[in-house]
């Protein structure tokens, strides 16, 4: 049965610039077939349609985050909140979690960051077991990339003096050999291979607290990175007409013999959920050191973690391409960045020379680049998937840790100049999923809290909104292939809008940051509302 519905009396985006024209439009089976002035529809066609009045207020297109793990995040709203000012603060969340557990149970946390402790050092193990009360505890890194675990989980694990450390993983140890509860990279593997999976049912439940979250953010569609559990989960959803977002789900690298045995493609699906790019790590993160650098870390030796060579890159490509994926490589550092360049230099030169398809390949995060590698996105096509709220988030941090090298970290505008395809995520759980958030930090390189002064961190940086709103719209659209159906507000288009109580391109930059979404609607239907 056809589903029809009349928008109304809404002052709708039109594009650069900001500009909105009041109109309302008629959504036909959740596809947009016209837009015209309220009078231009008529009394037939109104008694015909269910009809939502937007009362004068602003429509945008519907917001992507273009990289962020949904269960870590579904996981994360029911967990230990480690994201504190102090690590006796931590300790204290911990203890409370106790009383919301069975007896056998794991307290699971999630955001800590050592560095915005004082003093800045990691927790150790018997710190977290004396506030544990005989649980096993794992509490993850803000970054994702450590976590720090008690002395009964490592034993659980077996990990001890005598454990030596995994290929492209660290057990940070104290002065006599002992695992200190700090683990690194691959490290972190060995417990949480032994955490008791959230997958099935649970999972789902979660999962739907997690899409409660982000349709309340304006956020309609997601690039999802979490694992196969979560993939079932998503399945699971949709196959039960519960799962509204639209999510393109990027699978594992290392699943590829399991993905071609099971015939899955990239871009198959449906309209909610489909499948996207193989992911893989080309190396850590800037928090705990492990982003591989050309040059060590300020004031250290260290260089970090390169998880994979140009050759790794160049081989898992083809073993991809073959089967019709794209990559999406993770790389913070400027090492890891050149290197998957280098790569992917390999693999459009063997596109060519054999006339494959060229595929959507990607660069998650792209943290640190050096100005000599930052025409190279464009000029090989790599689209930068990058995340606005990390740069304020992290910016005393690279500071610290990068030096000068910060100048060209986070380059929006350096890449956007260059004509790079940039699209924008926010890695939650670890930060904020709020693409409000986002906008801000893109705009002004200024944390919520006005830091670090009124032009913010290396302002050169700075985008503009209808730049950044294009990097949250049509162009993650258009990296799916779906720039012809999402991502704009126009005839033929998908309905997925969100309605907001002020035009973000009349207010001041540093007030985004408090905007949100009055309703958020997918093919025409209302899935929020305040």
């Amino acid at each position: 049965m056809t589903e029809r519905v009349l928008l109304e009396n809404g002052y709708f985006y039109q594009g650069g610039g900001g500009q909105t024209i009041l109109q309302s439009a008629l959504v036909t089976d959740g596809v947009i077939r016209a837009l015209a002035s309220p009078e231009e529809f008529n009394a037939s066609l109104r008694r015909s349609c269910k009809q939502i009045d937007l009362q004068g207020q602003i429509v945008w297109p519907g917001l992507v985050d273009s990289h962020l793990h949904l269960a870590f995040l579904a996981d994360q709203l029911s967990s230990v909140d480690c994201e504190t000012d102090s690590l006796a603060e931590c300790l204290t969340r911990v203890n409370a979690k106790i009383r919301t557990l069975g007896k056998q149970d794991w307290i699971i946390g999630y955001g800590w960051n050592q560095n915005a402790w004082e003093p800045a050092r990691y927790g150790t193990a018997a710190e977290l077991e004396q506030v544990s009360a005989g649980h096993p505890a794992v509490l993850y890194a803000k970054s994702l990339h450590a976590s720090w675990a008690n002395e009964t989980a490592l034993r659980a694990a077996g990990i001890n003096e005598g454990t030596p450390d995994p290929d492209g993983g660290r057990i940070l140890r104290d002065e006599n050999g002992k695992p200190s509860g700090i683990l690194l990279e691959n490290a972190m593997q060995m417990v949480d291979s032994i955490v008791p999976a959230l997958e099935g049912k649970r999972l789902e439940d979660l999962l739907k607290n997690a899409q409660a979250l982000l349709l309340s953010y304006g956020i309609t569609s997601v690039h999802d990175f979490d694992r196969e559990a979560c993939y079932k989960a998503l399945l699971a959803l949709d196959a039960a007409d519960e799962l509204f977002l639209r999510v393109r789900k990027n699978l594992h690298g290392e699943r590829l013999p399991d993905i071609a045995a099971e015939g899955l493609r990239s871009g198959s699906g449906t309209e909610h959920l489909f499948l996207g790019s193989l992911k893989y790590f080309a190396d850590g993160a800037l928090g705990p050191q492990t982003a591989a650098m050309l040059s060590p870390y300020e004031n250290s030796a260290s260089t970090g973690i390169l998880l994979m060579d140009d050759e790794e890159v160049f081989a898992q490509g083809l073993r991809a391409a073959a089967l019709g994926w794209p990559l999406a490589i993770h790389a913070i550092g400027d090492l890891a960045v050149r290197t998957v360049l280098d790569g992917y230099a390999r693999l459009r030169a063997w596109e060519r020379e054999n006339f494959h398809p060229h595929l959507p390949h990607r660069i998650e995060h792209v943290q640190l680049i050096t100005p000599e590698d930052q025409a190279r996105l464009k000029t090989l096509d790599v689209i930068a998937s990058m995340q606005p709220i990390h740069a304020t988030s992290d910016m005393f941090t690279a500071d610290h840790y990068w030096g000068s090298r910060s100048a060209n970290a986070y380059a929006f505008n350096s890449l956007l100049r260059q004509g790079t395809q940039l699209i924008f995520g926010s890695d939650a759980p670890v930060e904020s999923a709020n693409p409000f958030l986002g906008l801000h930090a893109a705009l002004t390189r200024r944390r919520v809290s006005g830091e670090p002064g009124a032009e913010g961190w290396y302002p050169e940086q700075r985008i503009s909104l209808t730049q950044a709103l294009e990097a949250y719209t049509i162009s993650p659209a258009r990296s799916c292939g779906l720039g012809d159906s999402l991502g704009r507000i126009a005839v033929g288009y998908r309905a997925d809008l969100i309605v907001l109580p002020r035009n973000p391109f009349q207010m001041d930059p540093h007030d985004l940051c408090q905007l949100a979404p009055d309703m958020t609607l997918i093919d025409g239907r209302v899935v929020f509302q305040r």
